[in-house]
């Protein structure tokens, strides 16, 4: 029997972590600094263990395995390997500070560095007033210049870095090669190729977990960075009237799409197949009906739809409710 999955939260301390994801629903423990909650991963030493329904205690390589990658992700997996790994890794982020300034790879460089290529979307789902992202360079700035300011040049590294004000409910694309961080202050749900190759150039000259600085790694920085990015904007997606509700297309790109739906009444779907639906609460609560058992999800919560689900539909709590729905896209589209 398919129905929604829900998996165990993996939590894991970051130096720039804190507390807040307890808000989100996420059960923390009191004496360390969680920056990160994995809601669902499919990696060797991360694997997300199902909490619900007659597979509860699988992990999600188990399901995919047992069940076949077309009946889990979709019919991405026809020409892949078997078992092939799940295309998607989906966290939570709490940053009660800054994180380093980082990269990660293009696909070309990731096979000469040895690394995995990686494209992501950030989602703000809480933001302080003066909340910021930094993302691509100030127009103008070149290798040069850049090079010189990490060895210490008069001219400091956060001058040259594009800073971007944000606020609950934006979206930022962040495809591989581009320079970036998360300022301090933010919730983030971040939508990623299942990679966790991050190259970091510099760290703000602060001290890991361990009372160390944290290892960086410059040389492959500088071969993944773009110094033809400067000042990306903010998604400006493109909104749906569907009767009642709407949709914003946040970004639809190669490795994933994902729209936000803001509820006022029952929204039908359908799994049809081509891919997987992941819907996660953003705001409110929502009823995944259609499957036995049905599930329901408050402010943080995510689930995973097998592709060969079927029609299925999204009930509000109340209305204003908003669900990121997450998808890949077909071969052919």
């Amino acid at each position: 029997m398919l129905y929604p999955y829900r998996f165990t939260p993996l939590l894991m301390e970051r130096i720039w972590g804190g507390q807040v994801l307890a808000k989100f629903g996420k059960s923390l423990p009191s004496n360390k600094l969680i920056g990160e909650s994995w809601e669902i991963s499919d990696r060797d030493d991360a694997q997300s263990v199902v909490t619900n329904g007659p597979d509860k205690g699988k992990t999600l390589h188990q399901l995919i395995t047992a069940l076949g990658y077309e009946t889990i992700a979709g019919g991405r997996g026809s020409s892949r390997a078997a078992a092939p790994r799940f295309p998607l890794l989906i966290k939570l982020l709490d940053a009660r500070e800054r994180l380093s300034l980082q990269v990660h790879p293009p696909a070309a460089v990731a096979a000469q560095l040895g690394g995995e290529p990686k494209t992501e979307i950030w989602y703000i789902m809480d933001a302080a007033p003066d909340a910021h992202l930094i993302a691509g360079l100030r127009r103008g700035v070149t290798r040069a210049d850049f090079e010189r300011a990490l060895r210490g040049s008069s001219e400091p590294l956060a001058d040259l870095v594009h800073r971007i004000p944000v606020s609950k409910g934006d979206a930022l694309f962040v495809s591989s090669g581009r320079l970036h961080a998360i300022d301090a202050g933010m919730v983030i749900a971040e939508i990623q190729q299942n990679s966790d190759t991050t190259y970091r150039v510099f760290d703000w000259n602060r001290v890991g977990l361990d009372g160390k600085p944290r290892k960086l790694h410059v040389k492959e920085s500088l071969a993944s960075i773009n110094f033809r990015d400067f000042e990306p904007t903010k998604a400006a997606p493109r909104v749906e009237n569907l009767g009642a509700n709407s949709l914003r297309r946040l970004v639809e790109c190669d490795a994933f799409h994902v729209h936000e739906l803001t509820l006022c009444e029952p929204q039908p779907e359908i799994c049809d197949g081509s891919s997987f639906h992941i819907i996660g609460c953003v705001e409110g609560a929502v009823a995944i009906r259609g499957a036995a058992p049905e599930e329901r999800l408050t402010t943080g919560d995510f689930a995973l739809l097998p592709a060969a689900l079927g029609a299925y539909t999204l009930v509000p709590a109340g209305p204003g409710t908003q669900v990121l729905k997450i998808t890949v896209p077909s071969p052919s589209s």
